[in-house]
């Protein structure tokens, strides 16, 4: 009994440091995904904060509301609306009315936003080319969808993060 106790401990450290590790490579894997999505499309105006809104009106089959767009991607409403600002001051998207909601126009692509989004997706799939270099679709999809699984969760647990951060403070206390 006390082996299968010790070796459940065991597995329990190791999905821990594990989860840690994984955790920081996401982090890292992030700033270096930003970084070279901006080289890799500063000169068309873009940064890869306006690259991901552009996809995310691109990919919608009607025009949005930005909290629409924001809930879409999983950011606050406040910074997808300063990159909608930005962008429509650049002339890459447009505000249309919104028959549902007079307050809350709909975003649309305008044709500079629209060819600077296919460039950007053109260069992306070259990018993809070299750093999937040597590697299986499998390893890949695998990847996605263990990230998808642990995305699912992190939003299923929010609820719980105050009992936890709660319940340690009391057991310090």
């Amino acid at each position: 009994m006390r082996s299968a106790l010790r070796k459940a401990s065991k597995d329990i450290d190791r999905l821990r440091r594990a989860w840690s590790g994984l955790a920081i490579e996401v982090f890292r894997l992030n700033g270096d995904l930003v970084e070279g999505g901006d080289a890799l499309v500063r000169d068309l105006g873009l940064t890869s904060a306006r690259w991901q809104v552009l996809g995310a009106v691109a990919l919608s089959p009607v025009p949005l509301p930005v909290a629409h767009i924001a809930r879409n991607m999983g950011l606050a409403r406040q910074s997808v609306q300063r990159v909608v600002d930005d962008m429509r001051a650049d002339g890459f998207v447009q505000l249309e009315p919104n028959p549902h909601h007079r307050r809350a126009p709909l975003v649309a692509m305008t044709s500079r936003g629209a060819t600077a989004y296919e460039q950007a997706m053109a260069r992306k799939d070259l990018w993809a080319d070299v750093l999937t270099e040597g590697l299986s679709p499998e390893a890949i999809e695998a990847a996605g969808t263990l990230l998808r699984t642990l995305q699912q969760r992190i939003g299923a647990s929010h609820g719980h993060i105050a009992t936890i951060a709660a319940t340690l403070k009391e057991s310090q206390e």
